[in-house]
């Protein structure tokens, strides 16, 4: 349990947020969600004990394992799999510990360090580094391989698979999808929903957060508060809570309005496409989003489009790749006017190359690539945040697209991207990633293109930026295609989903909830396909290979089963919790006349968490026996 009591933190004279009392409960998944620079990564700072509260109590168990991702990645030489196992501490320990005493040639030393091995999975830990590492898009071949090796983004997802491997009782992420594509972002989201320990995480993606968590520490206007369930039940409460405030009603109305003219006019379009039908909910779910966001610091929109040629570009036969390599072949695509295209694949596939040939920046190895006279493309990708000139402003970078603009134009449009008074004139060289980022969109919208080329254009982007981008892209006339691992802006802003995988592009007849079955079974697919080079090495032939996996099947099936029974128990008594906390959140709740209903209510849910906490505690001993057996 992490108990916080008048808890307040201050950045130098700024204090960042005060009298924040709230408590956070063993194995409860925290979203932790507030503008950039209103303290949450100082409140993860706290939590390593890296800083001080500077007034208040906090309080945690003492011995509890805390986790969290180291943010450099010195140039070491040993491999990738070991620095992963570098993160299980105590088996590290053990193993120094082991050798040692094998030098010593103590045996009575050895069989205690043998037995605490195996009762920390010590001879499971490398097949478990292995797995964290393919579902961060590792293969086999780069387990080996030195860290020094890997680019800066690849060794942020070693420290990622580090921290996983950590056999922690408290988790802390900060923004683990940024260095991610959409299958890794999968992987994670389902790894961290069976993660047993209490987990805190700061994230941008709404869909990741409202997979995993079941509470929102939201930080605003220097206070902190703690909503039950995930991020769009968040979303509705605090969106009835700013609905109460006059000053933010009419603007919300006006928002409603505005989202619900365009949810009408899709509607009336929309085919029964599933990529469709698909949109239309999401579009359904604005109305609760808009209201949630009335205060946001954003507010901005692309102009229609000059001229709308039709098509606007055509590839036609097209291989795609870097030297002899080909990583696409005979790829054709045509993009017309009001096209709104995702794309989708595996890492490594093509998916930047191929908005790269798009968007010009490079050459197609062979084939047809026919541009309209009235192309106009904004193009964005991460890249583009290091041709910033550091040593000049927002409003300069501005006036070198339109040098006849009048200074306050340029400033009225920089506002709304959140760019405003001194702000404009600052050199952008301290800007954080984020700052960036919205300037060069702001660059982008303000010439007016007609095709709009995204590759990953949410990186360093807070919630309120981008839920402005996705309304801005939705009321977008001209065409759009994209590459995100953001499945909310994907849902919302594209109709049309194609999949890059296998040197193919094609049509991709499905949603993203297909999409990740296909990983599945992407996934299933090559797990198979090694098992004949395995059983040719160890000498086991496909029958005796089927006859072993039913055996362990039917080994395994009781272990199973009490993994199934303790999860549903724990369900049980969560859902029932959230059920009284909520009821226990109802101000009327307290009067004179609800005295002894109260009182029962308090009651319940003292036995309730009592519960829960032994559900919990039977879970993760079927889940570590499971583990164990397998």
């Amino acid at each position: 349990m992490l108990n916080f009591k008048n808890i307040a933190i201050r950045r130098g004279s700024r204090l960042l947020f005060s009298e924040a009392s709230f408590t956070i409960h063993k194995g409860q998944k925290i979203g932790l969600t507030g503008a950039n620079g209103t303290g949450k990564s100082s409140l993860f700072a706290m939590l390593r004990g890296e800083l001080q509260a500077d007034e208040g109590e906090f309080a945690m168990p003492p011995n509890l394992e805390v986790a969290h991702v180291a943010q450099e990645t010195p140039p070491l030489e040993c491999s990738a799999i070991d620095y992963v196992l570098d993160g299980d501490r105590e088996l590290r320990d053990l193993q120094r510990q082991l050798q040692a005493a094998e030098q010593e040639h103590d045996g009575l030393k050895l069989a205690e360090l043998h037995a605490a091995l195996d009762h920390v999975g010590g001879y499971t830990a490398q097949a478990r580094a292995s797995r964290l590492l393919n579902g961060l898009g590792f293969t086999t071949a780069q387990e080996n391989q030195p860290v020094s090796s890997f680019s800066g983004g690849w060794r942020m997802r070693l420290n990622l698979a580090q921290a996983l491997m950590c056999r922690s009782d408290v988790l802390l992420l900060d923004e683990p999808t940024n260095h991610l594509d959409l299958d890794a972002v999968i992987w994670l989201q389902d790894w961290l929903c069976k993660y047993p320990g209490t987990l805190l995480l700061i994230s941008h993606d709404r869909d990741f957060l409202d997979a995993i968590t079941d509470h929102i520490v939201h930080i605003e206007q220097g206070k902190v508060e703690i909503y039950t369930g995930n991020y769009s039940d968040f979303e509705r409460m605090r969106a009835e809570k700013l609905a109460q405030q006059q000053s933010a009603f009419e603007k919300q109305q006006r928002e409603i309005a505005h989202m619900q003219s365009f949810v009408d006019r899709f509607r009336a379009k929309a085919t029964k496409a599933r990529q469709a039908q698909s949109r239309i909910k999401a579009l359904e779910r604005m109305e609760i989003i808009a209201q949630a966001h009335v205060d946001s610091p954003f507010n901005f929109s692309f102009p229609p489009p000059k001229k709308m040629p039709n098509p606007l570009l055509k590839l036609e036969e097209a291989d795609i790749g870097y030297g002899n390599k080909r990583v696409i072949e005979q790829a054709s695509l045509s993009i017309s006017p009001g096209d709104r295209i995702g794309l989708l694949g595996p890492n490594g596939a093509g998916k930047s190359s191929l908005i790269k040939v798009l968007a010009g920046q490079m050459e197609a190895l062979s084939g047809k690539f026919q541009t309209s006279q009235d192309l106009n493309i904004g193009y964005f990708a991460q890249h583009q945040l290091e041709l910033l000139r550091l040593d000049e402003s927002p409003l300069w970078h501005l006036q070198q697209l339109d040098k006849q603009a009048g200074e306050k134009d340029l400033r009225n449009f920089l506002g709304g991207f959140d760019f405003r008074g001194d702000k404009v004139n600052e050199t952008i060289g301290p800007f954080s990633g984020g700052e960036k980022a919205r300037l060069v969109l702001a660059l982008l919208v303000y010439q007016n293109p007609n095709l709009v080329l995204l590759d990953e254009p949410t990186n360093h982007l807070d919630l309120e930026m981008r839920h402005a981008l996705s309304v801005a892209l939705q009321e977008y006339e001209g065409a759009i295609v994209v590459v995100s691992h953001d499945r909310h802006l994907l849902r919302s802003v594209t109709d049309q989903l194609l999949l890059v995988a296998g040197g193919k592009v094609r049509p991709f007849d499905g949603d993203l909830d297909d999409y990740k079955q296909w990983l599945a079974e992407q996934k299933k697919g090559a797990d198979e396909s090694e098992v004949p080079g395995q059983s040719t090495t160890l000498g086991v032939s496909r029958k005796d290979q089927r006859k072993q996996d039913a055996e362990r099947r039917q080994r395994l099936k009781p272990l199973l089963d009490a993994v199934k029974k303790a999860e549903a128990a724990v369900e049980k008594w969560a859902n029932e919790q959230q059920e009284l906390e909520q009821q226990l959140a109802d101000p009327a709740m307290y009067g004179d006349e609800n005295k002894e209903q109260l009182k029962q209510l308090l009651s319940r849910k003292s036995q309730i968490d009592n519960a829960l906490e032994q559900a919990e505690l039977d879970w993760m001993t079927a889940e570590e026996n499971l583990s164990q057996a397998e």
